[in-house]
């Protein structure tokens, strides 16, 4: 008995519509990336891309649990000395709204190029309007 392996015409690739209002940041992350990497289907392989896209609105309405919104740091650098920037969550909410859901989902999907495949089929929205309504994406619940 041989393994199966998918091939391009064995992948086939859904929208999945999530909405983050009322949900934790690391609960609504979790779920993307498991459906960006293809976990929740029969044909799942650790090294091929057969997940699904997905488009999050109301990001803005993502909720960070405990004190992670005042506590909770994001450091970028450029490995040159004195270039490290910090910013809080919370802080990085207001400006950005997006930014916290792609970079909790980022974190959570694999290093390299595979993972770089997962995540350009991401897309979110801070408000409730998207442009993917021609791909006509199923709504997913999130079981709260």
């Amino acid at each position: 008995m041989g393994t199966f392996f998918p091939s391009a015409n064995d992948i086939k690739r859904q929208w999945f519509l999530v909405d983050a209002s009322g949900v934790s940041v690391g609960r609504v992350s979790s779920i993307v990336a498991e459906l960006l990497a293809g976990k929740h289907k029969p044909t799942w392989t650790p090294f091929l891309d057969t997940g699904d896209h997905v488009v999050v609105i109301n990001a803005e309405k993502a909720v960070f649990t405990g004190k992670k919104a005042t506590q909770k740091i994001y450091r970028t650098t450029t490995t040159q000395p004195g270039s490290m920037k910090e910013v809080k969550a919370g802080v990085l909410r207001e400006a950005h709204p997006t930014r916290a859901i792609e970079k909790a989902v980022k974190g959570m999907l694999p290093k390299g190029p595979l993972g770089n495949a997962m995540l350009k089929k991401l897309i979110v929205y801070a408000g409730t309007e998207h442009q993917q309504k021609a791909q006509n994406p199923i709504a997913f619940s999130l079981k709260k």
